[in-house]
């Protein structure tokens, strides 16, 4: 499955004036980084894919859609995976500013 254009277009515009930031084809999709550090996704496996604070992941699986991304049979905390249905509205923008606030507490990477 490809990423999802539409959704992938949705998060250009919510990121287009954040500075250092860069489109890249990852993980099957596209993702958004901010200073080299990937913040969010258009996931090649179909919705979103946002990177968050590990110490935040298993409070928000416990409260929003959200599941662990799981890769090679593990589980991966800090990066959550939502179906596109939970992303259709305003819910994009939060889980937008959630990854880019985290990309932006990492050191930038050359």
């Amino acid at each position: 499955m490809a990423y999802d254009e539409q959704l992938a277009a949705r998060i250009r515009g919510l990121v287009a004036r954040e500075q250092g930031l860069e489109e890249k084809q990852m993980f099957g999709g596209l993702a958004f980084l901010l200073n080299g550090n990937m913040a969010v996704a258009a996931s090649g496996q179909g919705g979103l894919l946002a990177r968050v604070d590990p110490a935040e992941s298993d409070d928000l699986v416990a409260t929003t859609p959200a599941e662990e991304m799981v890769m090679g049979g593990r589980s991966m905390k800090g990066w959550l995976r939502l179906d596109s249905t939970d992303v259709e509205g305003d819910e994009l923008k939060a889980w937008v500013e959630r990854g880019l606030a985290f990309a932006r507490s990492l050191p930038a990477k050359d």
